[in-house]
């Protein structure tokens, strides 16, 4: 595992216990404010229940004026006095105040439902009893609600935070991959360009040697090369092609540098496939395919290149003969890094995916695999 997945892995672990923290810490602190205010709503009902019975049975003697205020300090907790016979006999801070001619008919419902979602406590007095219904208040009920709000906001920032990283992972993979392709091309670059002066120098000493063409041959091949590595990072010009020859010839140039027990077939479709393309930087992609269909064979098999004309453009299909991909590898094998050879940097398949997704507007992917018989790869071009 690389440093860069290695710090990612380490920032996904710590974001995520951040949060566990926070939605933990914040529902242990939420819950047992909303028990102390509910114990002190219930103290405070307790009060004003008293405060309604000496209101009821009060004489000559009796300090109204304390009453009464006990009574019209209650601003917040919505109630209801019935008598024992359910008589509603008074009521404060409803929400939907009785008015007019149905306000009977609000109460009873609204009494029915303080029954049934709030409390109530009995207050004696002579000859009956009064029985003082009461709900949670408009605040308690806002603050048993903010724990799921604080839960919400948390969700948003891990997702955006996991977002963040993502976006950070793929702007470092990407300075990675454009640094390391124009550092190599600039390194090919010089001696390139003196293997070329000495080619020329042989053919004015050697001219009738036949080995300086394939030394030329080679030659352009690295200069192939060095123009790909040179256009990652930048926006490739794309030219309308026929895909055909372009496959053919990258898989005539493979089956010359292969194993002989290697066939590689093209099948190619009946009529021209055009398409747009940069052929430089697509060639690239069909030897990546063709060199891990190689190595997944141990060099011996056969590969099968099918080209087809789809209605959103074409279509082409790679198969092989070797060991196989598990189903549970399909996305991972084209994450920078993966290989499950024990020699080789498992960069190929991630820079064929990005030349087709990226700068072909394209998709790659794993078509279907079966361990011990096969792989076939797909790529989609519009």
């Amino acid at each position: 595992m690389n440093i860069l997945s290695e710090r990612i892995r380490k920032l996904k672990i710590f974001f995520i216990c951040g949060a566990i923290i926070i939605a933990g810490a914040s529902l242990i602190y939420s819950h047992t404010l909303i028990r102390d205010l509910y114990a002190e709503e219930v103290s405070k009902m307790e009060v004003w229940a008293e405060a309604m019975r000496s209101l009821t049975v009060a004489d000559e003697t009796t300090d109204l004026n304390l009453v009464l205020k006990v009574i019209n300090s209650n601003h917040t907790i919505p109630v209801i006095v019935t008598d024992s016979q359910d008589n509603v006999l008074a009521w404060r801070n409803l929400s939907n105040a009785p008015q007019g001619s149905d306000s009977l008919q609000i109460l009873r419902s609204q009494l029915q439902r303080i029954c049934q979602e709030g409390d109530s406590m009995k207050v004696e007095i002579p000859h009956d009893s009064l029985c003082v219904h009461y709900e949670e208040s408009v605040l308690l009920h806002r603050l048993s609600l903010f724990p799921y709000v604080q839960l919400s906001i948390v969700f948003v920032f891990v997702v955006i935070a996991f977002m963040a990283l993502m976006a950070f992972k793929r702007a470092e993979q990407n300075r990675v991959w454009v640094g390391l392709s124009r550092e190599t091309a600039h390194q090919l670059g010089t001696p390139i360009s003196s293997i070329m002066a000495w080619i020329e120098v042989l053919r004015e000493t050697y001219p009738e040697d036949e080995l300086l063409p394939e030394m030329a041959n080679d030659v352009q091949r690295l200069q192939l090369i060095a123009e790909r590595f040179s256009k990652i990072g930048s926006a490739p010009e794309l030219t309308v092609q026929d895909l055909c020859p372009v496959v053919t010839r990258v898989a005539n140039y493979m089956d010359r540098r292969t194993s002989k027990k290697v066939c590689i077939t093209v099948v190619p479709p009946p009529h021209p496939l055009p398409v747009r393309i940069n052929a430089p930087l697509f060639e690239w992609v069909i030897e990546n395919l063709c060199r891990n269909a190689v190595d997944a064979m141990h060099g011996q098999g056969s590969i099968t290149i099918r080209l087809s004309a789809v209605a959103t453009g074409a279509h082409i299909e790679f198969t092989d003969t070797g060991k196989g991909i598990p189903r549970k590898h399909f996305k991972t094998v084209f994450r920078p890094g993966f290989t499950t050879k024990q020699r080789g940097w498992g960069l190929g398949l991630s820079l064929a995916r990005r030349i087709i997704s990226k700068y072909h507007s394209g998709r790659i992917y794993v078509k279907s695999s079966e361990p011990g018989v096969g792989t076939t790869f797909a790529i989609d071009l519009h």
